[in-house]
């Protein structure tokens, strides 16, 4: 079993390195996120240790490339102690797993196991409805060759919307998929961003795919 870990931190990297080794496995090193998204791309590994704090090119940005170019080796990403924001952040983009630092070996070395036992996963499929295309796995969104900037919640309600083409969503079904079923705001929250929506993906490009049905809630259709 061949894994990559990408660690600044010489000492802790050749301790690793050691350790995994005496287990079986083969491993490579890099010590800055440039020379670990080379090698990842240069070679093929079951598995990928990626630091958070690394020169160069941050975890974050190299487990991002690495799915925006199609590259779904099982990545477990070294996080700060107490980090929730480093724990969320390696998962949106793109993680399959997190261990926070100082971290136990014997923990490490069986969530390792684990990850290579599951493979790599297959990238989620990009959604379409007509030429509009929605990425869950990037959090992206285009219109025919036209990049299409969403925050965070916008693409999860255009998301829960894109899952269902030329289907009625409810707004309670909006409310519960983009925010929780715990929401207890105020439900036009909704209107507010499906009009946001139709600003960014309808009006700019003449179309008219996102459609109210009334009394009922929100459509997304494939047509002009």
């Amino acid at each position: 079993m061949r894994v990559l870990l990408v660690e600044d931190e010489e000492r802790l990297a050749g301790l690793l390195r050691g350790g995994l080794a005496e287990e079986g496995f083969a491993v490579d090193v890099a010590h800055d996120g440039r020379e670990g998204l080379w090698m990842a791309t240069e070679h093929r590994y079951d598995a990928i240790v990626l630091d958070v704090m690394l020169p160069l090119l941050n975890g974050y940005a190299v487990c991002r490339r690495l799915r925006e170019a199609g590259d779904w080796t099982p990545i477990m990403m070294l996080t700060a102690k107490d980090g929730e924001y480093d724990e969320a952040e390696a998962l949106d983009t793109g993680a399959d797993d997190f261990l926070s630092k100082p971290f136990s070996y014997v923990v490490l070395l069986a969530r390792l196991r684990a990850l290579v036992r599951r493979g790599g996963r297959e990238r989620p499929v990009v959604l379409t409805a007509g030429d509009l295309a929605v990425d869950p796995a990037g959090l992206r969104c285009r219109r025919g060759d036209t990049e299409i900037a969403l925050t965070p919640k916008e693409f999860a309600v255009l998301h829960a919307l894109a899952r269902r083409p030329g289907e009625v969503v409810s707004k309670a079904e909006l409310l519960e998929q983009a925010w929780d079923f715990a929401y207890d705001g105020d439900p036009s929250i909704v209107e507010v961003y499906i009009s946001a929506l139709r600003r960014k993906i309808d009006a700019p490009f003449g179309r008219s795919s996102l459609v109210t049905v009334r009394g009922a809630g929100y459509r997304l259709d494939g047509g002009a």
